[in-house]
Parts: C-alpha cells; sequence; structure tokens
C-alpha cells in the first residue's frame, strides 16, 4: 500500500512508523526541520520505540512538504493535525482537518481518507455531507506520549468507525501491522467511534482527579498517601495502575478532551464531567496554596513536561500553577533542558542544573528525578511511586 500520514506528531508520525514497516509511507508537514529530521532518520518527537525502528527496522519511509506528491498515489491518506479546543465556540477547532480534506479531493477523489485526530461527536457525519464523499472514515488513536509506537505495536483495542467491508479492511490493516496480530478489533458507527475516543479520555482524567483529592485529603489530615493509595489500590477492580498522585492532568488529549465531552453534553442530564474539570482546576489552586505557605522568593519549575521520557509541555498542570503563582510576586525560574532558548513565555530558562537547585528555595516536580536528590529537601512533589 502507499500510504500518506498528514501530520508528524505523537500521533501521526507513530502511525507513519508502524506502516512503514510494511508499505511505503510518506510523510507530510509543513515544517521544513521536521521534515528534514525525519529523512535524516532523527524522530521529531521523544519516543524510544521510533528511535529504535529508526536504528533496526528497514523503514519505507520518506518526509516531504510536497502535497501534491504525499496525495497523488496514496491509497489511504491518514489526517493526524492538531484539534485544540476553542472555549470560546465550545468545539475543536477541526480547520485544520478541513484544509487538508479541500487540498486531497481535487488532487486524489479515490483516496480513503483516515481522520485520526480527536474530533467531536457527530463530527464525520457533517464532514462528509460538506464535502460530499464517502471517503472520509474515523478510526481513534489511544496513544500516550512517549511510547506511541508501543502503543500501536501492541495496542488495547482496534476500533474503525464505520460498519462496512471498507472498515474491515482497515481494522485488518492496523491489526497486520501490530506485533502480536491478537488485538480486539470492533467496527462501528463513526458517532459512536468518536463517543468512545472522548469517554476514554474523559474516564482516565476523572481516575486522575480521583486519586488527586485523595492525596490532597491525605495531605490535609497528615495521613499517608503512600498507603492509603496502595491499600485502596489492592482491590482488582480498582487496580494498581495510573493512581500516581500528580499537580493535575494535562497534555494534548485530556484537558481538551474533557471540556469537548461536556461540550456534547448540552441539553443532557450530567454533574460528574462538570466535576471532572472543576476538581482539576480545584488540585491546582490546592498546589499554589501549599507552595506560598512556605513563602519563597524564588521558587524554580523542574521540567515543563507532564511526564518523564516525553517532550511534550502543551497544556501542563504545571503551567497554570506557574501564572498563579507570579500573581504573588513569585520569582520563577524553569529547568528545561529540551529548549534552547534563554525565556519561556516572561520565565527565566535556567541551564545550568547545578545553579538551578541553589538558586531555587522551593522546586516543583510533578514527578521526581535523580537531578534532584541532592537537593531533595527543596522539592515539592506529590510523586508517590516515581513512575508516570
Amino acid at each position: 500500500m502507499n500510504i500518506t500520514v498528514v501530520g508528524t506528531g505523537y500521533v501521526g508520525f507513530s502511525n507513519a512508523v508502524l506502516f512503514a514497516r510494511q508499505h511505503q509511507v510518506t510523510s507530510l508537514d509543513i515544517d521544513e526541520n521536521r521534515v528534514a529530521l525525519i529523512n535524516q532518520k532523527v524522530s521529531p518527537i521523544a519516543d524510544d520505540y521510533i528511535e529504535q525502528a529508526f536504528e533496526e527496522d528497514n523503514l519505507n519511509l520518506k518526509a516531504t512538504l510536497d502535497k501534491v506528491q504525499a496525495y497523488e498515489q496514496a491509497d489511504y491518506i491518514i489526517i493526524a493535525t492538531p484539534t485544540n479546543y476553542d472555549s470560546e465556540t465550545n468545539y475543536f477547532d477541526t480547520s485544520s482537518i478541513e484544509s487538508v480534506i479541500a487540498e486531497i479531493l481535487p488532487l486524489n477523489s479515490t483516496a480513503t481518507i483516515i481522520i485520526k485526530s480527536t474530533i467531536p461527536v457527530g463530527y464525520t457525519a457533517q464532514v462528509k455531507s460538506k464535502f460530499k464523499t464517502e471517503q472520509i472514515i474515523f478510526v481513534p488513536e489511544f496513544l500516550r506520549e512517549g511510547k506511541a509506537l508501543y502503543d500501536n505495536l501492541y495496542p488495547s483495542r482496534i476500533i474503525v468507525g464505520e460498519k462496512s467491508e471498507r472498515a474491515e479492511k482497515i481494522a485488518q490493516l492496523y491489526l497486520n501491522a501490530t506485533v502480536e496480530k491478537k488485538a480486539p478489533t470492533l467496527c462501528m458507527n463513526a458517532t459512536e467511534a468518536e463517543a468512545v475516543k472522548l469517554f476514554s479520555n474523559t474516564y482516565l482524567a476523572m481516575r486522575v482527579a480521583y486519586f488527586n483529592e485523595l492525596d490532597t485529603y491525605c495531605a490535609k489530615h497528615g495521613l499517608s498517601s503512600l498507603d492509603i493509595v496502595r491499600g485502596v489500590s489492592l482491590d482488582p477492580r480498582i487496580g494498581q495502575h495510573y493512581n500516581n498522585p500528580s499537580f493535575g492532568y494535562g497534555g494534548y488529549c485530556l484537558p481538551k478532551d474533557t471540556k469537548q465531552l461536556l461540550a456534547n453534553y448540552k441539553d443532557v442530564p450530567q454533574n460528574l464531567i462538570q466535576a471532572i474539570i472543576h476538581s482539576n482546576k480545584t488540585r491546582k489552586q490546592y498546589i499554589v496554596k501549599e507552595i506560598l505557605k512556605k513563602r519563597p522568593n524564588v521558587v524554580g519549575i523542574y521540567r515543563l513536561t507532564m511526564k518523564a521520557g516525553s517532550d511534550n509541555f502543551r497544556d501542563s498542570a504545571i503551567q497554570d500553577i506557574i501564572r498563579e503563582l507570579e500573581e504573588y510576586n513569585i520569582e520563577i525560574q524553569i529547568y528545561e533542558p529540551t529548549l534552547n532558548q534563554e525565556k519561556f513565555e516572561a520565565y527565566a530558562l535556567q541551564n545550568d542544573l547545578n545553579h538551578f537547585l541553589l538558586s531555587s528555595d522551593v522546586i516543583l516536580a510533578n514527578r521526581m528525578s535523580d537531578d534532584l536528590k541532592q537537593d531533595a529537601d527543596k522539592v515539592y512533589t506529590r510523586d508517590l511511586f516515581g513512575e508516570n
């Protein structure tokens, strides 16, 4: 197959590498630097499995800026462009998807267009009607940052948003690219597939919020969060996963997906979905109050990223905490080795780790690291297990 993947973020590039092990794949992006990196066999995202694939697998993969070249000969075109949540419209900004579809159809009207971007419930039907084509199909992704290729190679499930022979072929295409060839596959209507994605991520956000509220309770009453979380998690119905307290959920998916799901609940009774979003805000406000009790002059932020092994810090919880601390005239400095610049927004970046540690009165770390052990007495974290 000739497969084109539009977008080279976590979703797009992990899909490109997944299929390049068996098919001819073209990665299309508008960023010259990312295209150059890929053609030099350098991953534009932090992902150990992708880096390993570049070293060990004979990938049939090329990157390009040329849309005509990318689209004309493609059998499948996978769209994995960003869909940020627009708080004014209460809707994902899907303009990037529609722009790509508008470019594809005049060049290749027979290719199957697979949307991998996260979209609102009901969107696939709307966009098929708008462009007067049946060539569009939604296939949700369930990937973790830093583990995107692994989660493609060992998927929890493969869901295709259509009940048809074509959908079965797409499910088989993804299944054939996996390592074990035994992931459950489900073909369902597009609207149901869209809902699966949003409800899955909102459940994960709820789980984060739950253990964060448990941790807040323990901190307020002088109880051991570690003991209580362990005791609760030993119940097999709850499980010992996704239970490590943090400063709040963030990243590419959870903040925007929870808000979009809440917007889709218009005219539908609900309490829980709204509460999940409010809980995350309350958790960050609580963290700020705890830091203020320490009366620091300089607060050091150890990493903007959400988790270890990731280079993504979009909508990370720590950024809201930074902005609120600034309102109290506290000096902020940030240690983020993935950024080669002097400032992040208005905040000073400190590239020398030792100087960062010495000059900070309090160090905020969403996840602990060996880098911080020498100054552990300065570190404020809610990390219990030293893992994501």
